[in-house]
């Protein structure tokens, strides 16, 4: 009985955690002009070097930036993009994109 009150507050703190990790997609959308030259206002890219992020999981997208903020991914393109960024901004561009239609599933 005891374990599984544990780890139903263990549950419930780490859902409330994510949820405060979401991101603002409206905020995120504002942040996103300099990424449409190469991804494409929605996260279609423009070009096939550059990789389609529009639908694609927030999570991955977040935890994408932030390894290139945090220099876990090599790109000087994209490690000058996220330099001057904040984790919050990261997380709203992450929504952001996330929040549009994929190439392949439709939302």
């Amino acid at each position: 009985m005891r374990r599984s009150i544990l780890l139903g507050t263990a549950l419930a703190l780490g859902l409330a955690s994510s949820a405060a990790q979401a991101g603002d997609p409206v905020r995120g959308k504002e942040l996103s002009a300099v990424c449409a030259a190469c991804h494409g206002e929605t996260g279609k890219s423009i070009a096939p070097s550059f990789p389609n992020i529009g639908g694609q999981h927030e999570q991955y997208l977040y935890r994408a930036l932030l390894d290139y903020k945090l220099g876990n991914r090599k790109d000087p393109i994209m490690a000058a993009q996220v330099e001057g960024l904040e984790r919050a901004d990261l997380r709203d561009l992450a929504a952001y994109f996330a929040s549009q239609e994929g190439l392949y599933l439709k939302r």
